[in-house]
């Protein structure tokens, strides 16, 4: 039999044939003592031969239990055939009264070289057995003098029956381990493919529920819990029409497998205290996937809110696109101002002209700015080179940029400023730290309550030269639909809002190495724990490091 790929199979089927042999071995030593009890006249070889025997075999399934031999025929055979067969040669040797025939257990070395070993092995063992009883049919003719065709005729019937049983016992041997190896192959195949439907399950973006006919929801993957709610998260399998707002997608199951066709419908979760959920569901019947042979529902869950959102960012970065056209076009007409304003200031003596002319400049000069913001973002460029960074004092330049922030509407841009970078100075273009954290504290005036402490910019610097801002709001948290597009452009909650507000400030802060996240995070007030949406800027390191020992923000608890 050839080896095969896998060796478990034939390890299995040489360690039972070595059990065998030492139980054999054992049942000849208790023959022989019982021959002994019964007061019977003994022969001390052939107790001696099955002894000897019953250790060889006890040694060899012990020292070779996971070492089987190479099926081709070799040396490596002698320790088990080849003992074997020396056994039952010396037991009928030894048997000289004639009383015991011992040949029937030739048929063990026959049978294992038949199982175990390549067809030449299994056949070449029968010979050998074969000249084995004809050599004994022709020495027991010789004792007796009589006619010896009637044993000659018995020997050659018994090694045709030999041959036989080898070439049949090889075949469906070597069938079945062919059999074994094709199973075994199916099985890891299935496991593979177990292994990665659940991986690709688990981390799809839509939910997946998969649910019998009697609605008992069998798997369901992060997502669709999520989409059903924190009633689903903790218990699976579940029945899906336990709870009133799974009602929908009961209903839509139950006409699926009634009708034995794929729905898709649009259906509304309402969950208790929570604004409606939409989803669009499209349920599926497998062709008799459970253990009794019935179909199972297999539900695909998608969020209408993350759709419409994805075909808003689409409309917007096709007008993102126009915007860019726009802005390329603004540059000709916005030179053409600044150099006429230069122009005209030139003629111009009296001061308060000076100062309207001087406005115009700056002006000017911050619409360039802009527009060139808008041709890079259109472009996604993030090299840092394309801005030049100055070295600036942080706290210096968030106070400045947070006094003209707060003075175009001080009722109600009301914030606390803790500044705690001391000297350190970071690089950055002056007038994009200003437009980053301008863009930060509108996000945040948007969504923070009416308290005095609703709004916090804080600034922090460590001795290892990594200074921070962050700026914190007491607002509601961001759905998981909405947080994972947080930094993409044109993307916005909100149907009036372009959505690069975060998208520029991610841009700016990478383009000058630094970097901006968002994290859900709680500050301890005077009213109590406050959770809330921080926004966090990291630059990279500052040419003069704060003489302190304190982290970034430590005094605030994730």
């Amino acid at each position: 039999m050839p080896a095969a790929t896998d060796n478990t199979p034939f390890l299995r089927l040489w360690t039972g044939f070595l059990t065998a042999r030492v139980m054999v071995a054992l049942a000849l030593l208790a023959l022989q003592l019982l021959g002994l009890a019964l007061n019977q006249q003994g022969e001390p070889a052939l107790l001696a031969t099955s002894f000897g025997y019953l250790v060889a075999t006890a040694a060899l399934r012990i020292l070779a239990r996971h070492a089987p031999p190479n099926p081709q025929p070799g040396i490596q055979w002698l320790p088990s055939i080849g003992v074997d067969i020396l056994l039952v040669s010396s037991l009928q040797w030894l048997q000289q009264s004639g009383a015991m025939n011992f040949t029937p257990l030739f048929g063990l070395p026959i049978l294992m070289a038949g199982v175990l070993g390549t067809l030449t092995l299994a056949l070449g063992t029968t010979a050998g057995v074969t000249l084995l009883l004809l050599a004994w049919a022709w020495w027991l003719g010789g004792q007796s003098g009589a006619d010896n065709t009637q044993r000659y005729l018995q020997t050659a019937l018994t090694g045709t029956g030999y041959f036989i049983v080898a070439y049949l016992v090889h075949q469906l041997a070597t069938r079945l381990t062919s059999e074994q190896q094709v199973a075994h192959r199916s099985q890891m195949d299935a496991r593979t493919q177990t292994a990665v439907s659940a991986l690709v399950i688990q981390h799809v973006a839509d939910g997946v529920l998969v649910l019998d006919r009697a609605g008992l929801v069998r798997l369901a993957n992060p997502a669709a819990l999520q989409l059903l709610g924190s009633e689903a998260q903790a218990r699976v399998p579940f029945v899906l029409a336990d709870a009133p707002a799974w009602k929908p997608l009961a209903e839509l199951a139950h006409h699926a497998f009634v009708r034995a066709q794929p729905q898709t419908a649009d259906l509304s979760i309402l969950h208790e205290s929570q604004s409606p959920m939409g989803l669009r569901v499209r349920a599926w019947l497998t062709a008799g996937a459970a253990e009794d042979g019935e179909p199972l529902c297999v539900m695909f869950l998608h969020d209408l809110r993350e759709m419409e959102a994805r075909l808003r960012t689409e409309k917007l970065a096709a007008m993102g696109r126009m915007s860019a056209a726009v802005a390329h076009e603004i540059r000709n007409p916005l030179a053409a101002i600044a150099q006429a304003n230069e122009l005209l200031d030139e003629e111009l003596t009296d001061p308060g002209h000076k100062r309207l002319s001087h406005m115009v400049r700056q002006n000017a000069e911050r619409l360039v700015r802009i527009t060139e913001d808008v041709l890079d973002i259109a472009r996604v460029q993030h090299q840092i080179s394309h801005s030049a960074s100055t070295t600036l004092a942080l706290d210096a330049m968030v106070l400045q940029a947070w006094q003209d922030w707060q003075s175009h509407d001080p009722a109600r841009r009301r914030a606390q400023l803790v500044l705690d970078a001391g000297a350190a100075q970071v690089e950055f273009d002056p007038e994009h730290l200003r437009r980053v954290l301008v863009n930060l504290l509108d996000n945040a005036l948007r969504y923070m309550g009416p308290e005095p402490d609703s709004l916090y910019i804080t600034t922090r610097a460590t001795a290892a030269g990594k200074a921070g801002l962050q700026v914190w709001s007491d607002g509601a948290p961001l759905d998981k639909s909405v947080e994972r597009h947080l930094f993409e452009p044109f993307f916005s909650s909100e149907s009036r809002s372009s959505g690069l507000g975060l998208y520029i400030c991610r841009e700016l802060c990478q383009r000058h190495g630094a970097s901006i996240g968002y994290q859900r995070i709680t500050r301890h007030l005077a009213r109590g724990p406050v959770p809330g949406n921080a926004f966090t800027v990291t630059f990279r390191g500052t040419s003069r490091p704060a003489d302190t020992t304190a982290s970034l923000f430590d005094t605030i608890v994730v």
